[in-house]
């Protein structure tokens, strides 16, 4: 008669250690992001960030090697999602150029901290985190697909990488500025949000 014990752990148990697992990386990943916004690179320490998720630095280290390796998660976690929130609104049956800013400056409101360390001016070595430069890349795809999409339909004429890159670069420019505090409450956040991108479709547009 075989000997349970020697099977290991139930399967159930293996799952939700994985799963375990997988919450620690989320949070210590969640904790990082608003610790590096507010303490700086050079201040974040691994130390610093076990204190706050109230676990040993050895324990934080079983995760990610060094500090490094942590802030690189961080970016590709975040620069994923969003890439998943630009696609399920190209998924839908309407979808507008204004559907996908929208759904970046919803991610950029709702994830501050990610947002800001995405976007740091200290950015990593990406051919050291390969699954950084992939999550990167899947997010400005997804911000200039429809783009392309309006160039290939003749709405739109130009470039659609360079295109891509001008609407990126409008939306993202307003969405720091309003991080830092540095725009006014009048006209607002909005309206220079509808009339910049209106400007940029009226100038871009095929046969003006």
């Amino acid at each position: 008669m075989t000997d349970a014990k020697a099977d290991g752990p139930p399967a159930r148990t293996r799952a939700r250690s994985a799963e375990d697992r997988e919450a620690m990386r989320e949070r210590l990943c969640q904790v990082a992001a608003r610790l590096f916004v507010d303490q700086g690179e050079a201040a974040f320490s691994m130390r610093a960030l076990a204190a706050e998720v109230g676990c040993s630095p050895m324990a934080a280290y079983r995760y990610f090697e060094t500090k490094e390796d942590l802030l690189a998660a961080v970016r590709a976690r975040a620069f994923r999602r969003l890439a998943e929130a630009l696609e399920s609104v190209a998924e839908g049956e309407r979808r507008k150029a204004r559907d996908i800013g929208e759904a970046y400056v919803r991610f950029a409101d709702e994830n501050p901290a990610e947002y800001r360390l995405m976007f740091d001016l200290t950015q990593p070595d990406e051919g050291r985190y390969p699954d950084l430069a992939e999550a990167a890349a899947a997010a400005r795809i997804g911000m200039s697909r429809y783009v392309r999409e309006m160039v290939e339909a003749g709405v739109l004429e130009g470039d659609p990488e360079l295109l891509g890159y001008v609407f990126w670069a409008t939306i993202h420019g307003l969405i720091v500025l309003r991080l830092a505090g540095r725009l006014p409450k009048e006209p607002g956040f909005e309206v220079l949000r509808r009339t910049a991108l209106g400007a940029l479709m009226k100038g871009f547009r095929a046969g003006r």
